[in-house]
């Protein structure tokens, strides 16, 4: 072979290696090893979402976490923990469902599952929160319906809205109920347009299974609530949350007018469809007030209108059923929304 020729094949080649090299480093760059892959699923696995996930709503309503006093104390140990800590919405990523599905084999679970799947894109802030953190204490009734202990990111979030700060302005040093006796509710439900939907609730331990119970057969039967939030959705405030008609439960707070704990502070009662089934107090005189003040087309139970509590209601006959008492039935004033449970 001529020599010149071995030379020019001999540079062809060298140079196609060249290229062929630079290919390989430029495609690298945007590659995943294995190991960051691991990493990556680790990182999801533990939250319950990609990271890198935007959440699907906006939060610019929601109170802002920097706002809240900030306090010391271990989570470990049960302590508040320290509300600057407190996760932001927009860190909490999109929701997930990550409901387990139910085992016909076990004797507390139903096998009456909701024959319709809930709205995906309906944001919960809890269920971002706890993610599958609490996945192994779980307690699943059925298909979107199960209880489980809350998270410390949760925790952090409720800490200076629903759950008290325990050191600094307005703190209450030894709250009457801990994190350890309170869990989180996730459910379904039909809101006002027959959509289902889910809904989520803060309740004490004692209770979790009723309500679970209760608001699976609601849903069932298509029974309606608007709305079904964490209270710190309302910054902690009870009366947006009625006037929202907000389906809610726990909220560390006195009874209006006095100085003594609600049942609501130990996650012990629960407000239903609250616009169209007011709390009404009554002065010496006999005036009425009612609460929420735009409830006040719903204060005479004589008349017949959508979503009112009443002994026909099967609302009322879930809760009384499973041992509630309902505010309608008392004597010195009348709290159509509220239904409320002692402990055993």
């Amino acid at each position: 072979m001529d020599k010149s020729k071995l030379i020019k094949m001999l540079v062809i080649l060298a140079a196609i290696t060249i290229l062929a090299g630079g290919l390989l480093r430029i495609t690298a760059r945007n590659s995943m090893s294995l190991t960051d892959y691991a990493s990556l699923q680790a990182d999801r696995d533990e939250t319950g979402a990609d990271s890198t996930t935007a959440p699907k709503d906006s939060f610019d309503s929601m109170p802002a976490s920097t706002d809240k006093p900030a306090i010391t104390g271990s989570d470990s140990q049960g302590s508040t923990p320290s509300s600057t800590d407190r996760p932001s919405l927009s860190d909490a990523g999109s929701f997930e469902d990550t409901s387990l599905s139910a085992d016909p084999s076990d004797a507390n679970v139903s096998t009456d599952t909701p024959t319709s799947k809930a709205d995906p894109d309906t944001f919960l802030v809890g269920a971002s929160l706890n993610g599958t953190s609490q996945l192994e204490q779980r307690t699943e009734l059925a298909e979107g319906f199960y209880y489980e202990p809350i998270s410390d990111n949760l925790r952090r979030y409720m800490t200076g809205i629903s759950y008290p700060v325990t050191e600094g302005e307005g703190a209450v040093p030894d709250p009457a109920i801990t994190f350890e006796e309170l869990r989180y509710l996730h459910i379904l439900h039909y809101n006002f347009e027959g959509d289902s939907t889910q809904g989520e609730l803060i309740c004490n331990a004692a209770i979790a299974q009723d309500l679970a119970e209760i608001f699976q057969e609601l849903y069932l039967n298509e029974y309606q609530l608007e709305k079904v939030l964490l209270i710190d959705t309302y910054d902690g405030d009870d009366n947006a949350s009625m006037e929202d008609n907000n389906t809610s439960c726990f909220n560390y707070r006195v009874v209006e007018g006095t100085t003594h704990l609600s049942r609501h502070a130990y996650g012990l009662a629960v407000d239903i469809n609250p616009l169209y089934n007011p709390y009404i107090t009554y002065g010496k005189d006999g005036a009425e007030q009612v609460s929420p003040a735009s409830a006040l087309p719903y204060a005479d139970r004589s008349n017949r209108f959508a979503y009112k509590i009443d002994k026909e209601d099967l609302c009322y006959k879930l809760f009384t059923d499973h041992g509630f008492t309902w505010g309608g039935n008392w004597n010195s004033s009348k709290d159509y929304q509220h239904f409320q449970k002692s402990l055993p």
